[in-house]
C-alpha cells in the first residue's frame, strides 16, 4: 500500500484517488480474483492487512485512513458474502501499527532511523515499534485451520496504542511527532 499525507482540504484529487486506487481498490479486485478459484479448491482463508489507521484517525490522513477503513469493513462484507455463499472461505483483517520493516526508512526525512524508531516506540504503551514476526504470527493463525470459525474479524496489533482512549482513542495519533507529520506505512 500507499500512505500520501494530507487533510481533506491539502490532498489532491490525484492523490485520493491513487491511495484508494492502490489501498482499497487493490484489495477489492484481488479478492474478486481469488473467490471463484478458492470455491472450487474447497475454501481458504483471505486475510487483508489494514492499518490502525483504519481504526483511528488522523487530521493528516484523509485518503489513507478512509481507504484503510474501508478496507476494514469490506473484509467483513466478504466474509458475509462466503458465509452467506455456504463456501468455506473465510475472510479477516489484520491492522497493525509501526512494523520495523525498510518501508519505515522513509519517515526518516533527514533524521537517524534509529532516532525515528525511538519516537514512534514512545508513543506505543509496549516501549517498542513492531517486528514483522509479530504480524506473520496473526497471519498465521488466520490463516490456519483453527482459525476455522473465525471470520469476519480483525485483530489490532499495536503494542497497547489503541487501548490508550475509549473507542480506540489516543491522545496524539500515532504518525504526529510532535510538529512532524509521521506517515504510517507498516508492511
Amino acid at each position: 500500500g500507499i500512505c500520501l499525507t494530507g487533510s481533506v482540504e491539502e490532498i489532491s484529487i490525484v492523490d485520493w484517488r491513487r491511495t484508494h486506487a492502490i489501498d482499497l481498490d487493490g484489495v477489492f479486485y484481488g479478492i474478486r480474483a481469488c473467490l471463484p478459484l478458492m470455491r472450487r479448491s474447497g475454501g481458504g482463508a483471505i486475510l487483508n492487512i489494514s492499518s490502525i489507521s483504519g481504526i483511528v484517525a488522523a487530521d493528516n490522513l484523509a485518503a489513507y485512513n478512509s481507504a484503510k477503513a474501508a478496507v476494514r469493513h469490506l473484509t467483513k462484507s466478504v466474509a458475509l458474502h462466503c458465509a452467506k455463499m455456504g463456501g468455506k472461505i473465510t475472510c479477516n483483517s489484520l491492522h497493525p501499527t509501526f512494523i520495523d520493516t525498510p518501508l519505515l526508512d522513509g519517515l526518516t526525512a533527514g533524521q537517524a532511523r534509529e532516532d525515528v524508531l525511538a519516537k514512534l516506540a514512545r508513543q506505543i504503551p509496549l516501549g517498542r515499534v513492531g517486528v514483522p514476526g509479530d504480524v506473520a504470527n496473526a497471519a498465521l493463525y488466520f490463516c490456519s485451520d483453527e482459525a476455522s470459525f473465525v471470520t469476519g474479524a480483525e485483530l489490532v496489533i499495536d503494542g497497547g496504542l489503541s487501548a490508550m482512549c475509549p473507542q480506540h482513542g489516543m491522545p496524539q495519533p500515532p504518525h504526529q511527532l510532535g510538529s512532524e507529520p509521521i506517515a504510517d506505512e507498516y508492511l
